[in-house]
């Protein structure tokens, strides 16, 4: 099963534009904390500029928010990415003539949409500065264990 890191790499690129603010900007420099190649960058952040969440002009490194993070939800973030948008996915290879598996595929089609709903409800409520809030913690605390 393969596992799609655009969501989660598209947070870390706006996460990165707001921490280096006034630094190296470029998708080289962006590739390299995400560990991604450039390109990969480079259409995460057309994504991200096509929802109006970033700004920058093509040929010219670097690119900023066109709002607070406590204004960008990750629901923003999240819907802003070219990717599939359903989290759960139904097999839908079963047996007609078994009673499950004539009926699985709607039934969880129903749990699945009620899953998706929460999640994304749950997305809109926390916000990209929680996630910068986060990493500032973190970050603080890994200094605190290394000076004791």
């Amino acid at each position: 099963m393969k596992y799609s890191h655009k969501f989660s790499d598209a947070i870390h690129i706006m996460a990165y534009l707001e921490w280096q603010k006034g630094g190296d900007l470029s998708s080289k420099a962006i590739a390299g904390s995400v560990e991604a190649n450039p390109s990969v960058v480079r259409k995460l952040m057309s994504d991200l500029r096509k929802a109006g969440l970033i700004q920058s002009r093509q040929g010219v490194s670097g690119a900023f928010l066109t709002r607070e993070p406590q204004d960008i939800s990750l629901l923003d973030i999240y819907e802003a990415v070219d990717m599939d948008h359903n989290l759960l996915h139904i097999d839908t290879k079963t047996n007609p003539k078994c009673v499950v598996g004539a009926n699985i595929q709607e039934t969880l089609n129903q749990a699945y949409r009620r899953i998706q709903k929460k999640a994304t409800d749950e997305m809109a409520q926390i916000s990209l500065q929680d996630i910068l809030d986060g990493i500032i913690a973190r970050h603080n605390a890994k200094k605190t264990e290394r000076t004791n």
